[in-house]
């Protein structure tokens, strides 16, 4: 069995901010989705195959931790602000997508508001470690 020399100090960082008020099964469904977004666009993120002893294999996985924040609504709209200045692009989940039935409703809801009205419920985003801890600034440990 393969083990690591030391663990990996990684130059980027992906964090997803909750709203603070969301149900637990919400906010497990909303930071999926999000993660989702960053894994497709960042296919350098994702590791090697697993295997188990037994030779089964198992699915890959993101190779560096995700961060799980909670903030007010105010937080992700500035947050939301944050990354797009600093030239980073969000994966965001308002609360209009928990009443519809699939993908091209989900972008037609998003598509159908201004960004700067949008009902953030979540966001993610990768990027340079201190550039994600200026967008997340204020937010706390997800409970």
């Amino acid at each position: 069995m393969d083990t690591p020399a030391e663990t990996p100090r990684w130059a980027t960082k992906i964090a997803v901010l909750l709203r603070e008020d969301l149900a637990p099964w919400q906010a497990l469904n909303v930071t999926s989705f999000l993660v989702s977004g960053i894994t497709a666009t960042g296919p350098e993120l994702v590791g090697e195959p697993y295997q188990d002893a037994d030779g089964t294999g198992y699915l890959p996985m993101l190779r560096q931790p995700v961060l799980v924040l909670a903030g007010s609504a105010e937080l992700l709209t500035t947050a939301r602000t944050r990354a797009l200045d600093r030239g980073l692009t969000p994966a965001v989940f308002t609360a209009e997508l928990f009443g519809t039935p699939g993908d091209v409703q989900n972008r037609a809801a998003v598509r159908a508001v201004a960004g700067t009205d949008l009902d953030l419920v979540g966001l993610a985003v990768h990027g340079p470690k201190n550039a994600v801890d200026k967008v997340v600034k204020g937010a706390r440990m997800h409970p």
